[in-house]
């Protein structure tokens, strides 16, 4: 039986070329100063803090720490924010206590990926329709994202 791998191939290669322009993009927004921020809810709040942990600590490779946080983190803000505004709207009022012009906001979404692509500068649409397999690519492309940046840092020092 033949398989047929030229469409995944090419899915891998679109994703791989996008997380390659990520890369590129969080390395220009370091380089000025600028912070990274996560969010999402759910798993993908999760994911969020776990990537923003990888570039505060380190990934693999030691490095001065990097600017990130994850917005998904402090209960108080999230749930006052819920509350008094609505939870649509959590972490638009962090970004605006916390972000600066040209900082870089990550939002992890399984639900709403495809739709958030034409509100937000680069998008990163995994092409699924499962949820869990959709938060685990999600994560490993976080993943190679911080990789390549780990790279590009060391290769300017």
């Amino acid at each position: 039986m033949a398989t047929d791998t030229g469409g995944a191939n090419a899915q891998l290669r679109e994703l791989a070329d996008l997380a390659a322009v990520v890369a590129e993009f969080v390395v220009a927004a370091l380089a000025y100063g600028h912070s990274l921020f996560f969010g999402g809810n759910g798993g993908s709040a999760a994911a969020a803090q776990h990537l923003a942990a990888e570039y505060v600590v380190r990934f693999r490779r030691k490095r001065m720490a990097i600017p990130a946080l994850a917005l998904t983190t402090d209960t108080s803000v999230l749930t006052a924010g819920g509350n008094d505004f609505g939870f649509a709207t959590v972490f638009a009022r962090q970004v605006e206590a916390l972000g600066r012009e040209g900082d870089v906001f990550f939002l992890h979404s399984t639900s709403g990926g495809g739709l958030l692509r034409g509100r937000v500068e680069r998008a990163l649409v995994v092409p699924t329709t499962v949820n869990s397999r959709a938060q685990e690519i999600q994560l490993a492309m976080g993943h190679v994202i911080c990789e390549l940046v780990d790279r590009a840092l060391a290769d300017a020092q």
